[in-house]
Protein backbone atom coordinates (compact mmCIF):
# COMPACT_ATOMS: atom_id res chain seq x y z
CA UNK A 1 0.00 0.00 0.00
CA UNK A 2 2.80 2.44 0.85
CA UNK A 3 4.47 1.78 -2.52
CA UNK A 4 1.24 2.68 -4.35
CA UNK A 5 0.86 5.77 -2.18
CA UNK A 6 4.34 6.98 -3.22
CA UNK A 7 3.72 6.15 -6.89
CA UNK A 8 0.44 8.09 -6.94
CA UNK A 9 2.10 10.97 -5.06
CA UNK A 10 4.89 11.21 -7.62
CA UNK A 11 2.40 11.18 -10.51
CA UNK A 12 0.24 13.78 -8.75
CA UNK A 13 3.24 16.04 -8.23
CA UNK A 14 4.02 16.12 -11.95
CA UNK A 15 0.35 16.24 -12.98
CA UNK A 16 -0.32 19.22 -10.72
CA UNK A 17 2.77 20.99 -12.02
CA UNK A 18 1.72 20.42 -15.62
CA UNK A 19 -1.77 21.66 -14.81
CA UNK A 20 -0.31 24.93 -13.60
CA UNK A 21 1.91 25.33 -16.67
CA UNK A 22 -0.78 24.49 -19.23
CA UNK A 23 -3.49 26.48 -17.47
CA UNK A 24 -1.41 29.61 -17.02
CA UNK A 25 0.04 29.33 -20.51
CA UNK A 26 -3.40 29.15 -22.09
CA UNK A 27 -4.76 32.01 -19.99
CA UNK A 28 -1.79 34.16 -20.98
CA UNK A 29 -2.70 33.90 -24.67
CA UNK A 30 -6.51 33.85 -24.32
CA UNK A 31 -8.34 36.89 -25.61
CA UNK A 32 -11.78 35.93 -24.30
CA UNK A 33 -12.85 35.77 -20.64
CA UNK A 34 -13.30 31.99 -20.82
CA UNK A 35 -11.27 29.56 -18.69
CA UNK A 36 -9.48 28.01 -21.68
CA UNK A 37 -6.63 26.71 -19.53
CA UNK A 38 -8.88 24.68 -17.24
CA UNK A 39 -10.98 23.57 -20.20
CA UNK A 40 -7.91 22.33 -22.07
CA UNK A 41 -6.53 20.59 -18.98
CA UNK A 42 -9.84 18.83 -18.31
CA UNK A 43 -10.36 17.65 -21.88
CA UNK A 44 -6.73 16.60 -22.33
CA UNK A 45 -6.79 14.81 -18.98
CA UNK A 46 -9.93 12.90 -20.01
CA UNK A 47 -8.36 11.90 -23.33
CA UNK A 48 -5.16 10.73 -21.63
CA UNK A 49 -7.00 8.93 -18.81
CA UNK A 50 -9.30 7.23 -21.32
CA UNK A 51 -6.40 6.11 -23.50
CA UNK A 52 -4.31 4.74 -20.64
CA UNK A 53 -7.20 3.04 -18.85
CA UNK A 54 -8.41 1.63 -22.18
CA UNK A 55 -5.15 -0.24 -22.80
CA UNK A 56 -5.30 -3.98 -22.13
CA UNK A 57 -4.88 -4.90 -18.47
CA UNK A 58 -2.55 -7.80 -19.25
CA UNK A 59 0.53 -5.57 -18.92
CA UNK A 60 1.44 -5.84 -22.61
CA UNK A 61 1.67 -2.05 -22.97
CA UNK A 62 1.95 -0.75 -19.42
CA UNK A 63 2.50 -2.47 -16.11
CA UNK A 64 -0.23 -2.04 -13.48
CA UNK A 65 2.18 0.19 -11.54
CA UNK A 66 2.75 2.46 -14.54
CA UNK A 67 -1.00 2.63 -15.18
CA UNK A 68 -1.50 3.67 -11.54
CA UNK A 69 1.24 6.30 -11.85
CA UNK A 70 -0.26 7.76 -15.02
CA UNK A 71 -4.01 7.54 -14.29
CA UNK A 72 -4.59 8.01 -10.57
CA UNK A 73 -1.30 9.86 -10.14
CA UNK A 74 -0.58 12.08 -13.14
CA UNK A 75 -4.11 12.47 -14.51
CA UNK A 76 -5.52 12.78 -10.99
CA UNK A 77 -3.07 15.58 -10.23
CA UNK A 78 -3.53 17.12 -13.67
CA UNK A 79 -7.30 17.12 -13.32
CA UNK A 80 -9.77 15.34 -11.05
CA UNK A 81 -12.28 15.79 -13.85
CA UNK A 82 -10.58 12.92 -15.71
CA UNK A 83 -11.11 10.62 -12.74
CA UNK A 84 -14.74 11.76 -12.49
CA UNK A 85 -15.29 10.97 -16.16
CA UNK A 86 -13.40 7.66 -15.86
CA UNK A 87 -15.64 6.53 -13.02
CA UNK A 88 -18.69 7.64 -14.99
CA UNK A 89 -17.52 5.59 -17.97
CA UNK A 90 -17.17 2.52 -15.73
CA UNK A 91 -20.79 2.96 -14.60
CA UNK A 92 -21.91 3.38 -18.21
CA UNK A 93 -19.98 0.32 -19.44
CA UNK A 94 -21.53 -1.67 -16.60
CA UNK A 95 -25.01 -0.57 -17.71
CA UNK A 96 -25.53 1.13 -14.34
CA UNK A 97 -27.40 4.02 -15.92
CA UNK A 98 -29.39 4.93 -12.80
CA UNK A 99 -26.17 5.16 -10.80
CA UNK A 100 -24.52 7.09 -13.65
CA UNK A 101 -27.25 9.73 -13.79
CA UNK A 102 -27.24 10.06 -10.01
CA UNK A 103 -23.43 10.30 -9.85
CA UNK A 104 -23.24 12.93 -12.59
CA UNK A 105 -26.11 15.10 -11.41
CA UNK A 106 -25.36 14.81 -7.69
CA UNK A 107 -21.65 15.50 -8.20
CA UNK A 108 -22.34 18.64 -10.19
CA UNK A 109 -25.21 19.96 -8.07
CA UNK A 110 -23.79 19.12 -4.64
CA UNK A 111 -20.30 20.12 -5.76
CA UNK A 112 -21.58 23.57 -6.74
CA UNK A 113 -23.51 23.89 -3.47
CA UNK A 114 -20.39 22.88 -1.52
CA UNK A 115 -18.33 25.47 -3.41
CA UNK A 116 -20.89 28.18 -2.61
CA UNK A 117 -21.06 27.06 1.04
CA UNK A 118 -17.26 27.23 1.24
CA UNK A 119 -17.28 30.75 -0.20
CA UNK A 120 -20.01 31.75 2.27
CA UNK A 121 -18.05 30.26 5.19
CA UNK A 122 -14.92 32.12 4.11
CA UNK A 123 -16.83 35.42 4.17
CA UNK A 124 -17.84 34.68 7.76
CA UNK A 125 -14.21 34.53 8.88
Amino acid sequence: MFKEFIIVGIGSFFGGGMRLLVSRGMQAIAILPFPFGTFLVNITGCLLFGFISGLPSNGAYLSPTTKLLLTTGFCGGFTTFSTFMGESAILMRGNSFTHLVFYLSASLAIGMLAMLAGHWAAKMV
